[in-house]
């Protein structure tokens, strides 16, 4: 189960149980055992005070210290570890409502010490943080192993599994026991003597690999900038060389211009950049991030985590992590996840051979007398798209301004959800860096408060690179419906003062994708907190789908306006973005299917001893990795995999989700009201958004659809051959 807060439970591949607190109060059932845990430090440390002010209360984050965070966290854990002791410990036989309702209704603390971490630790990291950071780590992995060994407590719950009361429960209850039960199993509940103690010593040696790991591609991240001069600007558009020229001037280079060793400085610079070998240092730079066989370099990091978690998978009876891990996902196996992946690579890497050839016949027309290289490969498919699509991607973004796209946003989340988002008042609600934004937001009609919408958009020193949703706190009935807390967090470069911010495609896909998390919690409908927290591979699905309203006729119409002129878009570039939909899809398809296949198959093998750059390198070529395609992520800057254990031997998930995106956005064009028709929207949220995990993610999306996604609308939506319409069914 997870942690109600995405962004530290995200970074440090928390996996406990904790309930969210009494963030509003409602008077607890007498068989539910409540605690009063005395806090000494809350009146002077924030972190644990509660919420005070607005809506409902909201995170002191004008108060908040790094000094603060390790006694903090320290009284929290002991706090809740003193609250599931007097669960465990009742005399009265063990029921649905003290026991699991009970563990829901603790952690009051620790869930508002833990927002006040992940917010240091993704936003404000540094190096006073660092310090703190890994020392805090180590506590919480001992916490995490007292809870998932706390014999009396999964005792109790076990016997509610078991016991008469289940078969009267409902639905979603039943699933709430059932969950909680899977968790504590696969947690290593039932190990005992030497298998129990090594368990818990795996789960602190890895919180300290997981934070040594990160800091390692931050610092790397932080350390690597390449500056240019007024000589090395041939190709680069003028919105990317003010951000670049404003960027060098923070730090302390006026006259240059920066590069920043991210993504979203990287990619525009090579896919505009016509000096070749800066785009190769560029490209070197950014993919070497965690390899450069200095006191960051990661591999060691990895196979020692490898190992950790084998042992650990073996321990409670596994074959391996990846079997592990994908029991309580949809996937349910490795070999179905690969499964998926394998049926799809085929048709990607063919269509990367038919996008180099046709980015060599360019390179060739030009006498450029090159081969394409990875570090050309961004350069020369917008030459492809210029010439094909007659448009260049640097036009399109005159249209893509950051402000418009938000209000974008906020249309969709009106015409689908009912929701209208109103700015609060700058300093009546606190913020952790003046960059922060905060929206209220309400339910069309009746004006009800829903909740609290935060955007934190821009890139700095010491937030890590890209893009992400965090709940500060999640909605359920359980504690009075309490008003939702959600963050959205982007790297987006910020210009000179007074410019306007303009993204390309991809990014403004990626601020919808965010946005649809955002969606997910806001739109909650469920009584039990830990049922906000969802399944792996389905958790993407939902945000992957709001992508699809990006390009709907009222969002065009309405928002995409040019940035100096304010006309909207033309109707003949219009045109050509739905025709190049599908281009360059065999890049992107393959530099993020080698990533997650690299992923499962290094969690499939015993891994002792195992080099990670050789196994990449070997497995890729026995693959057919195309030369001129890199991985998305890595493995020695994969954090998202050894940075914590939210996507570890579940990279894949983004591709399932996209299986059942591809199904559900065919719903929706068959629809009569396309995109926006009231009856299949309606049907989405209350189906696909609102239930979060209180229903079993297969039996949502039947209920939405009226059957199983297959991998056929994802071939179709791709543009790829359909050679088995029926695998992945």
């Amino acid at each position: 189960m997870r942690h109600c807060t995405f962004g530290a439970a995200l970074a440090l591949g928390l996996t406990t149980l904790v309930g969210c607190g009494e963030q509003a109060k409602a008077p607890a059932p007498a068989s539910a055992p409540t605690v009063a845990v005395a806090a000494p430090d809350s009146a002077s440390n924030p972190m644990l005070a509660e919420w005070k002010g607005p809506y409902g209360g909201v995170p002191a984050f004008d108060q908040m210290q790094v000094s603060q965070v390790k006694p903090a966290m320290e009284a929290a854990i002991a706090a809740h570890l003193k609250q599931l002791d007097a669960i465990a410990a009742q005399t009265e036989p063990p029921t649905f409502e003290n026991t699991l309702v009970a563990i829901e209704r603790s952690g009051d603390l620790i869930y508002r010490a833990e927002v006040y971490f992940g917010i240091y630790m993704g936003n404000l990291s540094s190096d006073e943080f660092r310090a703190v950071q890994g020392e805090v780590t180590q506590i919480y992995a001992d916490y995490e192993s007292s809870i998932a060994q706390n014999e009396k407590l999964f005792a109790r719950i076990e016997a509610v599994r078991n016991g008469a009361e289940f078969a009267t429960l409902r639905p979603d209850q039943q699933r709430l026991v059932q969950v909680t039960y899977d968790f504590f199993r696969a947690s290593g509940a039932q190990l005992t003597g030497a298998a129990r103690e090594r368990y818990a010593a795996i789960n602190k040696e890895l919180a300290g690999l997981y934070t040594s790991f990160s800091n390692n591609v931050l610092a790397d991240e932080e350390a690597y900038v390449t500056y240019l001069d007024d000589t090395q600007l041939g190709g680069l558009p003028e919105s990317f060389t003010k951000a670049a020229a404003a960027l060098a001037a923070s730090k302390e280079q006026p006259g240059k211009y920066a590069v920043l060793n991210t993504r979203s400085s990287m990619d525009p610079f090579l896919t505009y950049s016509t000096v070749r070998d800066l785009r190769e240092k560029v490209w070197r730079t950014y993919y070497s991030r965690g390899d450069n066989g200095d006191a960051h370099d990661n591999n060691a990091l990895i196979t020692k985590i490898l190992e950790l978690r084998y042992e650990r998978s073996r321990l409670l009876g596994y074959e391996n992590y990846a079997q592990w891990r994908t029991q309580s996902l949809m996937a349910k196996t490795p070999q179905a996840a690969m499964g998926l992946m394998e049926a799809v690579w085929p048709a990607a890497i063919a269509r990367v051979k038919e996008e180099v050839a046709d980015m060599q016949k360019i390179a060739d027309s030009e006498g450029a007398g090159i081969t394409i290289e990875p570090w050309d490969y961004r350069y020369y498919a917008e030459k492809v798209r210029t010439e094909r699509y007659a448009y260049d991607s640097e036009a399109v973004k005159k249209y893509l301004n950051l402000e418009q796209l938000t209000q974008a946003m906020f249309y969709v989340a009106g015409e689908l959800f009912g929701f209208d988002f109103k700015p609060v008042a700058a300093g009546s609600v606190p913020v952790y860096h003046p960059d922060v934004k905060v929206w209220e937001v309400s339910s069309r009609g009746s004006g009800k408060l829903v909740g609290l919408w935060y955007l934190d958009p821009y890139a700095r020193p010491g937030k890590r690179s890209g893009a992400w949703a965090s709940a500060y706190r999640n909605h359920d009935l359980l504690h009075g419906e309490p008003s939702v807390l959600i963050s959205n967090n982007s790297n987006f470069i910020k210009g000179a003062p007074g410019e306007p911010i303009l993204v390309s495609w991809d990014d403004a896909t990626t601020f919808f994708h965010e946005f649809g998390h955002a969606l997910h919690a806001l739109s909650s409908n469920v009584e039990y907190p830990s049922q906000n927290m969802g399944v792996r591979d389905y958790t993407e699905f939902q945000s992957q789908l709001l992508e699809r309203w990006l390009f709907t006729e009222p969002v065009v119409n309405q928002f995409f306006r040019h940035v100096e002129t304010g006309e909207p878009m033309p109707a003949e570039l219009v045109d050509k973005l739905k025709r190049s939909a599908s281009f360059n899809q065999g890049f992107g398809t393959t530099e993020y299917l080698a990533s997650a296949m690299i992923d499962l198959k290094l969690h499939m093998i015993d891994p002792k001893g195992v080099d990670p750059d050789a196994f990449e390198r070997d497995t890729l070529a026995a693959m057919g990795m195309p030369g001129e395609v890199v991985m998305r992520h890595r493995t020695p800057q994969f954090g998202h995999v050894f940075s914590g254990e939210g996507y570890a031997a579940g990279y894949y998930g983004y591709l399932w989700a996209e299986v059942l995106t591809a199904d559900a956005a065919e719903a929706f064009a068959e629809a009569p009201g396309g995109f926006y028709d009231k009856e299949l929207a309606k049907k989405m949220v209350d189906n696909l958004f609102a239930p979060r995990n209180k229903v079993d993610p297969a039996e949502a999306y039947r209920a939405f659809r009226g059957h199983d996604a297959g991998i056929d609308a994802l071939l179709r939506d791709r543009a790829f051959p359909i050679s088995n319409p029926a695998a992945g069914k």
